[in-house]
């Protein structure tokens, strides 16, 4: 979850203290789409709860409206590392209004995870996703497993049969220790293949401005945002484990240091992911013959991941509310860039333009 849906959820969202499902569909193809306008339909077991079917809809490139540019005011304090202290050489200070004026600095948010969404209108000649506009979304018991079909008229029809069902949730308690570090412990759940933590939060300027801003992570090697707000492939975090990117999968608890909790006296949210399972499918299905050509019609993959999030705010903690996700090459809608810190902070943890 981006800093994006998580403020959503927390600020009026479809949230809450409860565990929920979240499904996203995307379908791409080389192909124009045949007999008029691009129709997609994604049929899934009755478990799915979900009627008959999902239609998949092509979204319409819209050009943005002009907003009156904001010049942005405060810092933004990088801090990193799960331990009681922040190590020397932290926070890393970045100004907004620097920011603004076109002076990125390096390291601000990985490059080295690329995001990996799939299919998108981008990258594809005739593109669709779900959810749509057709009102219909997963329930908190809803299943993924069985079979499902895609029909559409710009490609071949897709079949496969999913084994893997959506992620138990995440649940989080938080612990301030007498120095004032917080600690996070939280119960492992199955299937997770590595766990990211995130917090933000800040302090408030003079006459109710934003003051300071400081974002958090887990990581060891100072990785924010980009591909680390997607859905991350087992063989993706396996390597991010290595480097002390992401947490293996057997821990359960992470120490923030003093310093955040102390530049965060205001508010604070956080976020803590856990990544999931991955599964393939194809046709023709791949040759066993080393030297035999492989002339695919289609692929598909699904991945998985959990998540949860709690918000303090002046002693008070809000959370933790859970997330349980599952992604068939996921889903974005088009949005244009929003002023203030809000945009900015969504460009940065999601690696884009803080729409």
């Amino acid at each position: 979850m981006g800093a994006g849906s998580m403020m959503g959820m927390m600020f009026g969202g479809r949230g809450g203290n409860s565990a929920q499902h979240e499904l996203y569909l995307r379908l791409g193809s080389s192909q124009a789409a045949t007999k008029g306008a691009p129709k997609a339909e994604h049929f899934m077991p009755p478990a799915a709860k979900l009627g008959k079917s999902v239609l998949l809809t092509t979204p319409q490139l819209e050009k943005a409206e002009d907003v009156l540019p904001q010049k942005p005011k405060g810092r933004l304090l990088l801090y990193w590392g799960c331990g009681l202290n922040a190590p020397k050489g932290q926070p890393v200070v970045i100004d907004f209004a620097k920011l603004a004026a076109g002076q990125m600095p390096s390291g601000l948010w990985t490059t080295t995870i690329l995001r990996d969404w799939g299919p998108s209108a981008s990258n594809s000649k005739t593109f669709g996703r779900w959810p749509a506009e057709d009102g219909k979304y997963v329930k908190a018991d809803s299943s993924f497993v069985g079979a499902h079909r895609i029909v559409s008229n710009y490609g071949p029809e897709i079949a496969f049969s999913a084994a893997k069902d959506f992620m138990q949730p995440l649940s989080v308690t938080t612990r301030q220790q007498a120095g004032g570090a917080t600690v996070l412990n939280w119960s492992t759940i199955p299937e997770a293949t590595g766990y990211l933590a995130f917090i933000t939060g800040g302090k408030m300027g003079q006459n109710g401005e934003m003051g300071d801003m400081v974002m958090w992570t887990s990581s060891s090697s100072r990785q924010f945002g980009g591909g680390l707000s997607d859905w991350l492939s087992p063989s993706t975090v396996a390597n991010l484990i290595k480097d002390k990117t992401v947490m293996p999968p057997t821990t359960t608890s992470c120490v923030v240091p003093i310093e955040v909790r102390q530049a965060t006296p205001d508010f604070r949210m956080g976020t803590l992911t856990a990544f999931g399972p991955e599964e393939n499918f194809s046709y023709p299905p791949r040759p066993t013959e080393a030297n035999k050509p492989w002339n695919l019609e289609w692929t598909a993959r699904i991945r998985h991941r959990s998540s949860t999030s709690w918000m303090e705010a002046q002693g008070m903690t809000m959370g933790s509310m859970n997330s349980s996700n599952e992604s068939t090459q996921g889903s974005q809608k088009k949005c244009k860039p929003k002023g203030g810190f809000g945009g900015m902070l969504g460009g940065i943890m999601g690696g884009g333009s803080g729409c």
